[in-house]
């Protein structure tokens, strides 16, 4: 994405409102806060992704000469304006929550700090990287918990929305937990391990099962995996696997990695029958994956169920985050300064209670119990609020102001989610590699309450605001209200 120019990758509004405040003379210094009102698949947790290239995204933005002329080709844009783009760079501060973090609705996961033209133009691309990552990365994140710690690999690069979202979605998985890829391009951009077996039609293509799976282990003695389901699991496809390792074992070769996988049939009953035909035979470290249409809801029955799998292969139900195929991350203005640079704080009110923002400037903060280290709850609170974890916290239900929880001194921690990520226009920070984001996220997902990680009537952990911002957000309601 670094080599990218994706500046046009936007919403002609963004321009067109661009414009509307250039001729305005209005640009003004601005705060839009990116955030989510619902959590995907109704869970109780989300994963934040897609950090490493919004950045790189800021970083490369400019309009280039191919750009300037086929806006001017548009006949809407006026030439003092596309004068203007021809010179533009992003010039603003962006805060974010670091890669991998968990996150509950409705609280800022990105916070822009831009004159309103730069803001502007950044929403649509912002949304579409972060929305996109943050969805697979939080489904990879329930399938694996699915899993209960058996290795989950990704794989659904065919079936993905196009090479970018096989790609990326890939990265994103990573990020959620799964411990490997098929997309051999995400392995080769990340530094992520790359992971296969072979297709039945490596069966097929030979004049026998047992012929296909003896040529495959004599290419890979050290990572033999073979696909069982071809013809008969039970009756062919073990036996002659069994033959093979047999064989490999016979002539001292022991394999890093070997088991066999089944992409079809009754996989609880199938792979309780596989795992006594390979414990007869010795086998006992021989591993059983499975595929075919898997997903959370799938594992977690065939796993009830006393299936013996110990690795999955997810592809289409992750890679498309199959049930629900949308983030719904928004992008909303939260301050805006006036003549004098003082930021004035905005709010937009709607009908919907969900759809009502949260006003100024602002920042999140974790709260976790102390001796255990599991989340309490998150407070969104203004910018400069000071908190002192001797003393008192005082936390309330936003929508249901009497309803108090007082923790007392010394028995929480306090830490800021939003850290800096670009100042002036430059990235000042350096974005860990997949696999050390992923280390991160999995320790994200155990401060969740267990309660918050069910698939169904999740717990959903309490996002509540500050005295100081609630007082704020009433005060201008009210003032809405008296306007109307």
């Amino acid at each position: 994405m670094s080599t990218l120019n994706l500046t046009l990758l936007t919403d002609l509004y963004e321009l067109t409102m661009m414009q509307g405040y250039f001729k305005a003379g209005n640009n003004s210094m601005s705060v839009f806060d990116a955030f989510y009102r619902s959590n995907p698949s109704k869970g109780g947790y989300a994963i934040f992704a897609g950090l490493e290239q919004v950045i790189e995204y800021i970083e490369n933005l400019h309009f280039d000469e191919e750009d300037v002329n086929y806006l001017r080709n548009l006949g809407i844009f006026d030439e003092d304006f596309l004068e203007y783009l021809a010179h533009f760079r992003f010039s603003g501060d962006i805060y974010a929550l670091p890669e991998g973090t968990v996150m509950f609705p409705r609280e800022p996961m990105v916070k822009v700090v831009a004159p309103i033209m730069e803001a502007q133009l950044i929403e649509t691309a912002l949304l579409n990287i972060i929305n996109h990552q943050s969805l697979i990365a939080t489904k990879a994140a329930r399938v694996c918990h699915a899993a209960q710690g058996d290795g989950v690999m990704e794989f659904g690069l065919r079936r993905a929305q196009g090479p970018d979202a096989g790609v990326y979605g890939a990265r994103a998985a990573m990020i959620g937990g799964c411990k490997g890829t098929s997309n051999v391009l995400a392995g080769q951009m990340f530094d992520v391990p790359v992971l296969g077996t072979h297709a039945h039609s490596w069966i097929m293509s030979f004049p026998d099962e047992y012929t296909a799976f003896k040529t495959y282990a004599n290419l890979y003695p050290n990572a033999c995996t073979l696909l069982v389901d071809t013809y008969d699991t039970l009756h062919s496809g073990v036996p002659n696997a069994i033959r093979v390792f047999s064989e490999l074992r016979d002539a001292g070769i022991h394999p890093k990695s070997y088991g066999v996988r089944m992409d079809s049939g009754d996989l609880a009953y199938l792979s309780k029958e596989v795992r006594k035909m390979l414990d007869e035979a010795g086998f006992t470290d021989a591993v059983i994956a499975a595929s075919n249409d898997l997903d959370e809801y799938l594992i977690e029955s065939l796993k009830s169920q006393g299936a013996t799998i110990t690795s999955w292969g997810v592809g289409t139900n992750m890679i498309t985050s199959k049930d629900c195929p949308s983030f719904g991350g928004v992008y909303k203005l939260a301050a805006i300064a006036d003549k004098d640079g003082n930021l004035i704080p905005k709010i937009k009110k709607s009908e919907n209670i969900e759809k009502v923002t949260n006003p100024g400037d602002k920042t999140v903060y974790r709260v976790y119990d102390k001796e255990n280290n599991k989340v309490v709850a998150d407070l969104i609170t203004l910018a400069d609020e000071v908190y002192d974890e001797n003393e008192e916290l005082v936390l309330f239900d936003p929508n249901a102001p009497w309803k108090k929880t007082k923790l007392a001194g010394g028995t929480y921690i306090m830490r800021e989610l939003l850290i800096p990520v670009v100042k002036g226009g430059k990235a000042v920070y350096h974005s860990p590699k997949v696999m050390e984001i992923r280390d991160y996220c999995t320790k994200e997902k155990d401060t969740l309450w267990d309660g918050s990680k069910r698939f169904s009537f999740a717990q959903l952990p309490r996002v509540d605001l500050s005295q100081k911002l609630y007082d704020l957000k009433v005060q201008l309601l009210n003032e809405v209200h008296e306007v109307e």
